[in-house]
């Protein structure tokens, strides 16, 4: 019965590819705009930006409803001026939203391609323990058939 050695620890490491934090290759190749994008998707995509906005509408609405008449700035039932600005920052916030969105989905194939690496250096590591194993389990047979052939020769 022929036996083949098993890959060395040596041989593995070799063999092994050095990993890389895919966070900081992808944010090496951001541009300001990139930033920015992000930065926005992160914080108007928050809990936060919403109480902002929210306590700010009820203030807003507040005011021009129940201030005094001359102090009233956009004054019920108009609120045009409300609307105005409600618009705009739906029409700017939504493209930087999918901008940073895009930007984040970038970054998350690039996660999944070093994920996929690692995954392949595990597999490799993992068959190589099994050939160990296998290795083994082959030699204790040769033993037992050896301890085996010795007691009949007694």
């Amino acid at each position: 019965m022929e036996i083949n050695k098993p890959k060395t620890l040596e041989e593995i490491k070799k063999l092994r590819k050095p990993y890389f934090n895919s966070l900081l290759k992808h944010k090496d190749k951001l541009s300001g705009l990139d930033k920015l994008a992000l930065w926005i998707t992160v914080h108007v995509g928050s809990m936060g930006f919403f109480i902002v906005i929210f306590l700010w509408t009820l203030v807003w609405l507040g005011w021009n409803m129940l201030a005094p008449g001359n102090l009233r700035f956009d004054p019920y039932p108009a609120f045009v001026l409300w609307l105005f600005i409600s618009n705009m920052i739906q029409l700017f916030l939504l493209p930087l939203i999918m901008i940073g969105q895009n930007v984040q989905s970038r970054f998350s194939d690039l996660r999944a391609e070093a994920d996929f690496e690692i995954n392949k250096q595990s597999e490799m590591e993992i068959e190589t323990i099994l050939s160990h194993l296998e290795y083994q389990t082959k030699l204790i047979e040769l033993l037992t058939e050896e301890v085996a052939m010795l007691k009949k020769g007694k």
